[in-house]
């Protein structure tokens, strides 16, 4: 799928969200990655497999927004 050199990691690699963005949709909050893979704005994401990947924002994000 990926024509990049060196190629996107793939879906199922562990750094997924690293691949390049093909489209890109703010005012929905997600873009689609050149792996496939759905990246919402809160991290959450949808594997072309149809699996979901719960969100993930790191803990001292949810912090920042707490405390401001």
């Amino acid at each position: 799928m990926c024509q990049h050199q060196p190629p996107c990691p793939t879906a199922e690699s562990a750094d997924r969200e690293a691949a390049r963005v093909v489209a890109h949709y703010p005012e929905q909050g997600w873009s689609l990655l050149c792996n496939g893979v759905l990246l919402f704005e809160d991290t959450g994401e949808l594997l072309p497999d149809g699996q979901i990947i719960a969100p993930h924002r790191p803990l001292g994000a949810r912090l920042l927004t707490t405390a401001a």
